[in-house]
C-alpha cells in the first residue's frame, strides 16, 4: 500500500478530485495548508502599499492506495493539478505498512475496499 500526499492551489482542488473520482479512488482526506517553496512569498499591492506574504495557502490531499493503483492516481493528480507556474505544488509518495479499518477491526489491504 502507499500513502499519495499532494499540496497543491486552492483553486485545483475540485478538479483534482473530480479526476480521483473518474479513477475510483479509495477515499481520500483534505487540509488546508500554508507553505514556503521557491516562490518565497506573493507580493500584493494593497492601496499603494506593497505587502509580502512568507506562505502560500495550499490545499493537502492524502490518499492511500493500492500498489497497483499509484501509478493511475498520480497520473490523475498531476494531470488536474498542473498550470505549468511556480507553485504547482509537490506529490509525496510513502509506504504504508499497516491499516486498520476501526468498524470491523479489519487490517491490511482488505480495509482500504
Amino acid at each position: 500500500m502507499k500513502k499519495i500526499e499532494a499540496i497543491i492551489r486552492e483553486e485545483k482542488l475540485d478538479a483534482v478530485v473530480n479526476a480521483l473520482e473518474e479513477a475510483n479512488y479509495p477515499g481520500l482526506t483534505v487540509s488546508d495548508v500554508r507553505g514556503l517553496g521557491k516562490q518565497r512569498g506573493k507580493k500584493s499591492d494593497w492601496h499603494g502599499q506593497f505587502q509580502v506574504r512568507t506562505f502560500q495557502e495550499k490545499v493537502r490531499l492524502e490518499v492511500i492506495v493500492h500498489d497497483e493503483d499509484l501509478n493511475r492516481m498520480l497520473q490523475a493528480i498531476t494531470d488536474a493539478a498542473r498550470t505549468q507556474e511556480f507553485g504547482d505544488g509537490k506529490i509525496f509518495v510513502s509506504d504504508v505498512m499497516d491499516v486498520v479499518r476501526i468498524r470491523t477491526n479489519q487490517r491490511g489491504e482488505v480495509a482500504l475496499d
